[in-house]
């Protein structure tokens, strides 16, 4: 999907077709030296057909080359010679993706593999085998074979490329909930602000970094309005984005009257779209304070904690309290890796005393 005009540079979805390059021939051949007046078959066998790998790296950030291109084929085999020279196996085509990308059949719309690792790889269309020389054929009944088999067809088909953004923190929220402005001062990303809906039209990335600990990725994930899940707005071609973070980052702009609303809003987005996402861990971040009364805004934040929410006050305009959010979200991550580290042990563990 290119998204919303043929400029935007950001595409997450893509159809392309694949196809194993065709083995060779064998060859039919026979001794033709001199004093071997009887000699026998020695016809090579032809060389095996490239491969078409696909390959996951985080130097490509986007599908944007499959826009312009969406036919990868590797190479043929070599055919068979005489004298018992095989053909040359055929290249094997590797097509680099995004770290995050989930390949499907095209057709059936089966998952075929989640490149979630850098560098992993998987084989989206096999070469074919090479044929076989007339030497295979040999035999005391038959010492002068003329036949030979031809190569294999290469694997082909049509796939699907979707590309899920791998983030640690994704940011959600309605347009004009401040997104944008608040990934804007949680990292050093530069993304178009405006004061009208639909400001970001394309996953933004930012990183999350204090002094003394590791770097986390944080996406603006555009924004979301009612019935996204069914493709409303910009919402359906990017709540995929948020399917992979560990934390939600729920942005409410409380300088709205029904601000509360506007939050089951997208709670029921969220719900709608894929019911796991609801026990993320998450974090509503109240926006614009700088717009609201200070004892209101106390008073605002008290109703989400008394209703279960985790909540914070911010003015990604001013950047009040925003250095306290940063805070709070790395010793988030670092709670959360932590307790993952632990399973990883915990399972290895009992692998190991099965």
């Amino acid at each position: 999907m290119i998204g919303l005009g043929e400029e935007m540079s950001f595409v997450d979805e893509a159809k392309f077709y694949v196809k194993g390059g065709d083995g060779g021939n064998g060859c039919v051949s026979f001794r033709r030296e001199k004093y071997v007046p009887k000699g026998g078959p020695n016809g090579g066998d032809g060389g095996r057909g490239g491969s078409v790998y696909i390959r996951s790296t985080e130097k490509v950030q986007s599908l944007i080359d499959f826009k312009y291109r969406s036919h990868f084929k590797a190479s043929r085999g070599g055919h068979g010679q005489g004298k018992d020279k095989h053909g040359a196996n055929g290249s094997d085509l590797i097509v680099e993706v995004p770290t995050g990308s989930v390949i499907k059949d095209a057709e059936s719309g089966e998952t075929l593999v989640d490149l979630v690792d850098e560098g992993q790889e998987f084989i989206a269309a096999k070469g074919g085998k090479g044929g076989l020389g007339n030497t295979h054929f040999a035999s005391g009944a038959n010492r002068t074979p003329r036949i030979a088999t031809d190569g294999g067809a290469g694997e082909e088909r049509w796939l699907t490329i979707e590309l899920k953004l791998i983030a640690d923190i994704g940011l959600i929220g309605l347009p004009n909930a401040g997104k944008s402005s608040l990934l804007a001062k949680l990292s050093a990303a530069n993304p178009k602000i405006g004061d009208y809906p639909f400001t970001t039209l394309e996953p933004q990335l930012g990183v999350l970094q204090e002094k003394f600990s590791k770097p986390y990725i944080i996406a603006d994930i555009p924004g979301l309005i009612e019935d996204a899940h069914k493709g409303a707005g910009l919402g359906h071609s990017f709540l995929k984005h948020i399917e992979r973070t560990s934390i939600l980052l729920h942005v409410v702009d409380i300088s709205e009257d029904n601000h509360a609303d506007n939050y089951q809003v997208l709670e029921r987005e969220l719900r709608k779209y894929n019911d796991e996402l609801t026990d993320r861990v998450k974090l509503v971040v109240l926006n614009k304070t700088d717009l609201v009364d200070p004892e209101m805004v106390a008073e605002i934040k008290d109703e989400y904690e008394n209703s279960g929410f985790r909540a914070l006050h911010v003015s990604a305009l001013s950047g009040d309290g925003v250095g306290e959010l940063r805070s709070i979200l790395i010793e988030m991550m670092e709670d959360i890796e932590q307790c993952a580290e632990a399973l990883r042990t915990e399972n290895h563990e009992a692998d190991r005393d099965d």
